[in-house]
């Protein structure tokens, strides 16, 4: 049985200062490999039921080519993940007042080619999202197979990471980023903390 408890190794008082700082926080070694394996596991047996996430209400997007399935109950393990993502936006209500108090998340997975043009999570404070976060599950990356994530930080200052597996970003929801054309299969976890005024 996985532990569902807040992950004790993680360093708090260094992710809220890279958020202060920089508006976000890379995570390496984020779970034990057993979780890990497990959570890899659980996304690839969905792999089926992922829909393209350019397509809304019948609106094709061309700012992006992945595909995604949005998380609910029947993912028990990436469902110990968001709770995670939860008890850290309790710490990031202690720290900065955010008001978070939901947690939604989807599988996400870029194929070869697949991309998502320069964008921000919640344009012009449009939605609720506060913080963003994307968990990579792949269990191989090489450097040169793309997928990176090139964000902007606070200082306007251009910062490309690699989505390693078993990495984790954090980062300010206003922030400029966009994940750069892959040429493998990439496997993650997107997450948005929010601040809905009633949770779903």
């Amino acid at each position: 049985m996985v532990n569902t408890f807040f992950p004790t190794h993680w360093n708090t008082d260094l992710i809220l200062d890279q958020l202060d700082i920089h508006g976000f926080c890379v995570i390496d070694k984020m779970y034990d490999m057993k979780y890990f394996t497990a959570l890899n596991t659980e996304c690839l047996y969905s792999l089926n039921e992922f829909r393209a996430a350019g397509i809304q209400n019948g609106v094709v997007s061309h700012i992006r080519s992945d595909h995604i399935l949005w998380l609910d109950d029947a993912q028990p393990l990436a469902k110990q993940h968001t709770n995670h993502l939860l008890a850290l936006g309790k710490v990031f209500n202690q720290a900065f007042f955010m008001g978070i108090n939901h947690v939604e998340a989807h599988f996400a997975r870029y194929g070869q080619g697949e991309a998502y043009a320069l964008h921000r999570d919640n344009p012009q404070q449009k939605n609720d999202r506060i913080i963003s976060t994307v968990f990579y599950m792949h269990d191989v990356w090489q450097d040169d197979w793309g997928g990176e994530l090139r964000l902007q930080d606070k200082h306007d200052l251009w910062h490309i990471i690699v989505p390693k597996p078993n990495r984790m970003v954090i980062f300010d929801s206003h922030l400029l980023h966009e994940v750069q054309m892959s040429k493998e299969q990439r496997l993650s976890i997107t997450a948005w903390l929010r601040h809905d005024d009633q949770v779903w």
